[in-house]
């Protein structure tokens, strides 16, 4: 009951910060996407956010807010087109389901957020992409494009490379943050991925936080995991300042 107080305080405070940010409707393959927008006057640079199987809902807005409190630009991308809500299990596991299917279509989604989050920030060349759950595995699909970006995080994301494709193109560091507790995605998972972008001579750094569940830093969720949640933040913030 604490954790769902707790919850909803987070997502209401998310929703009444979020008039310092902007939705952004584009276009991508002939749809309608609508992202949000919030930029800064620091200059510390853009960190591009990608939602997990729900969708860009307060949970994204939330993250963005707490980045840019930190003095970056974010634009958190829709891979879903806009208006589409992904209310249940089965419109969550059909939404995703079709972009895993897809490869090309993921891609081309992700290309087209990331010069729609380019064209807000009015640069490029110092960007950063993170992700959480299915976000994180969309980040790793930007990475093995061989997008030119500053880094790639993933938050308990995927972590399997699809048939075919590999991490020859990726020429910045992969970040990964990864419960150990998780049985969606596993911790042999996480070891192929490390002998991956090692044998390609990806730069990588893989973290794993013991008792942390699959979606550990979801506020309110009963598989929040404070202490992972707040040291891999923490940390994210360090490889952002790095980066940058």
């Amino acid at each position: 009951m604490k954790k769902s107080i707790v919850f909803l305080f987070l997502m209401a405070t998310a929703m009444q910060l979020s008039a310092r940010g902007d939705f952004v409707a584009y276009k991508a393959d002939g749809k309608e996407y609508q992202g949000y927008y919030i930029g800064a006057s620091s200059g510390k640079g853009l960190v591009i956010l990608v939602h997990d199987w729900d969708g860009l809902d307060e949970y994204e807005i939330k993250r963005a807010e707490m980045l840019n409190k930190e003095g970056y630009a974010v634009f958190a991308v829709d891979l879903f087109g806009k208006g589409v809500k992904a209310e249940t299990t089965e419109q969550r596991q059909a939404l995703t389901g079709a972009l895993y299917a897809d490869r090309e279509k993921m891609r081309l989604l992700l290309h087209a957020g990331v010069r729609e989050a380019e064209k807000q920030f009015g640069a490029s060349g110092r960007t950063v992409a993170a992700g959480y759950c299915f976000g994180g595995a969309a980040v790793l699909e930007l990475a093995r494009s061989g997008t030119p970006l500053k880094a790639f995080v993933t938050f308990h994301g995927g972590l399997d490379t699809p048939e075919g494709q590999d991490y020859s193109r990726t020429k910045s560091k992969v970040v990964v943050f990864h419960g150990t507790a998780d049985s969606s995605v596993t911790m042999t998972d996480f070891a192929d991925l490390a002998r991956e972008l090692e044998k390609k001579g990806v730069p990588h750094e893989m973290i794993t936080y013991s008792g942390a569940p699959h979606a550990f830093t979801v506020f309110g969720s009963p598989r929040y995991r404070e202490k992972a949640d707040r040291e891999s933040w923490a940390r994210f913030l360090e490889v952002l300042k790095e980066v940058y």
